[in-house]
């Protein structure tokens, strides 16, 4: 099981995908522990002001927007979705490939070096922890994203980062219980659910853990 971690470390934290979801609890976990943080999303302009907090309208598949955006910062978490629509059965998905093959390069070149990017339990390798059922439903509702998912999680594992790659179960909109199972090793990797808040506690965890680059845990509780 995982426990919160405190540190007097500070960091100036990029969130790409601020606003939503996952993104957006980040934010909340990172103010709360004493980071600042710059917000970037499309609809950054609408989060409430809070101490700490820069938010930053952009496109994550802009390079222009995202060399801005990473300009003096220590860390990048990235978190990017999409609506979940009947659309996602047929139409491709590119957002995460797109983001990530802008975002690469720029923190290759620029700095910074510390990328933790959300992916999903069914992404990469993480796809042989679903059972037989698990794979046909996987495969019917999320084939396309998780393709992408899939892509970008191979453009970071090519990369010269420091990378982290967190793949969450189910996700709930439950309160963080700072209490739930960071599967590190293939064999103990299976489905289930966890709260946003536990992804964000995880997340921010991991960033001051550098035994955690070049991991790609699944999430559960």
């Amino acid at each position: 099981m995982h426990t919160v971690r405190r540190t007097g470390f500070t960091m100036k934290i990029l969130v790409i995908g601020a606003s939503k979801g996952i993104g957006k609890a980040v934010v909340a976990e990172a103010l709360e522990r004493g980071h600042s943080v710059r917000a970037f999303a499309r609809s950054a302009d609408s989060m409430d002001p809070r101490e700490g907090l820069e938010p930053v309208v952009g496109d994550a598949t802009q390079s222009a927007d995202l060399r801005a955006a990473l300009d003096g910062t220590d860390a990048v978490v990235m978190t990017l979705g999409i609506r979940e629509s009947m659309q996602m059965l047929w139409k491709e998905v590119t957002l995460f490939s797109d983001a990530t093959n802008a975002l690469v390069p720029l923190m290759e070149d620029l700095g910074p070096r510390r990328l933790i990017a959300v992916t999903g339990i069914g992404a990469g390798e993480s796809a042989r922890a679903l059972s037989k059922p698990e794979r046909i439903g996987h495969r019917i509702v999320f084939s396309k994203p998780y393709k992408d998912k899939t892509r970008q999680e191979k453009r970071i594992m090519a990369s010269a980062l420091d990378w982290t790659i967190v793949r969450p179960t189910v996700l709930t909109n439950n309160k963080a219980s700072r209490s739930y199972r960071v599967m590190m090793e293939p064999e103990t990797w299976r489905m289930g659910m966890i709260s946003r808040a536990d992804v964000a506690d995880y997340v921010l965890n991991a960033l001051e853990d550098p035994d955690t680059i070049h991991r790609a845990p699944v999430l559960a509780r």
